[in-house]
């Protein structure tokens, strides 16, 4: 540790699981880079998802991970860690968003520096730090599992939200046409703005709305952040062939009367996947296939993160609070002073 980095460093923690009042700032030891792994001074930080799952003790850190939640930054490389065999370091200096294995709501984090991506063209920290949790998921679950091609049709569960608003962007540059359920006009209509046809699923079946939209042959790919309940539904939308890419259970993880004879009948293909245990080395392939084919629809401005709110990095607890609500559109991030 450099005697310009601290020995200790404000970060958000919790003393135990709970709602998003047990989120207060703490100091902490600052992490020291391994090898491989950079150190970045962290000026913003992405909310997601899995974070709300830590804090209510449900989605403990896999082994070797910090601890602290926040799994995507944007900042500073300040620090490097011992070189390794083909790993390639971002400059000291340079300004970068990263995937990280924990500890992102810090003033420091250490990522490995395969999960380092250059901010896009004209980002600045807030814009950045929204980019790699959603990015990286997104591109993981449908190319590399779903295996989603141009021309086909990809139905996103959750379409305002982080993951959801970033999927039907890639999708659609990617040359599939996305669909998308939410739950009100207002998030329809983003979606709808986004490339995505949208069904409110409030008021319509989207089982019954995808057959009338594809003439009856039904969706190639679904990507699903519901689970137990919409479970027996995406079966009955999967075309011929159709992969189920399960990523989130915020309904539940059990499904009642499945008909298994639909899965072979159709040679249905399901799949559930959970990126932050999956190994360095799979992370840094994802991020070189973003740097390859997404960075450069971020650079020109094709492609965009859809931004709701900041808060921050003290009212850790008030963003909790608004994911928690599910009112929210796009991303939701944590800015440091």
């Amino acid at each position: 540790m450099t005697s310009s980095i601290p020995s200790f460093m404000q970060a958000i923690v919790l003393d135990e699981p709970g709602g998003p009042d047990v989120l207060h700032l703490g100091e902490v030891p600052t992490p020291q880079p391994r090898p491989g792994e950079v150190l970045v001074h962290v000026a913003a930080s992405g909310v997601n998802r899995p974070d709300i799952m830590q804090r209510k003790g449900l989605y403990p850190p896999p082994p070797g991970a910090s601890p602290l939640l926040g799994l995507e930054i944007a900042g500073t490389v300040i620090a490097h860690g011992a070189a390794l065999e083909g790993i390639s370091f971002p400059p000291i200096g340079s300004k970068v968003c990263a995937l990280t294995n924990g500890g992102g709501y810090a003033e420091y984090c250490a990522v490995p520096a395969g999960q380092c991506l250059p901010w896009p063209k004209g980002y600045d920290a807030v814009k950045a730090a929204a980019l790699p949790e959603t990015f990286f998921t997104v591109w993981s679950n449908l190319f590399t599992t779903a295996g989603l091609k141009k021309g086909e049709t990809v139905l996103i569960h959750g379409g305002a939200g982080g993951i959801g608003t970033a999927a039907i962007q890639i999708a659609k540059a990617m040359g599939a046409q996305p669909f998308a359920t939410a739950g009100d006009t207002e998030k329809c209509a983003l979606c709808e703005k986004l490339g995505a046809k949208a069904i409110n699923y409030r008021t319509d079946d989207f089982v019954e709305k995808i057959k009338e939209l594809t003439e009856g042959k039904g969706v190639d790919v679904i990507l699903d952040i519901i689970g137990g309940p919409y479970f027996e539904k995406n079966l009955k939308t999967l075309a011929m062939d159709g992969r189920l890419v399960l990523i989130a259970l915020q309904g539940g993880a059990k499904a009642e009367n499945v008909s298994l004879t639909r899965i072979m009948t159709r040679r249905l293909h399901i799949t559930g996947t959970a990126l932050r245990p999956r190994s360095t080395a799979y992370k840094a392939d994802v991020a070189q296939a973003l740097r390859e084919n997404i960075w450069p629809l971020l650079d020109s401005g094709e492609l965009a993160p859809v931004m709701h709110a900041t808060f921050p990095i003290a009212e850790a607890a008030e963003a909790h609070r608004e994911m928690d609500t599910g009112a929210h559109s796009g991303k939701i991030v944590l800015v440091h002073s």
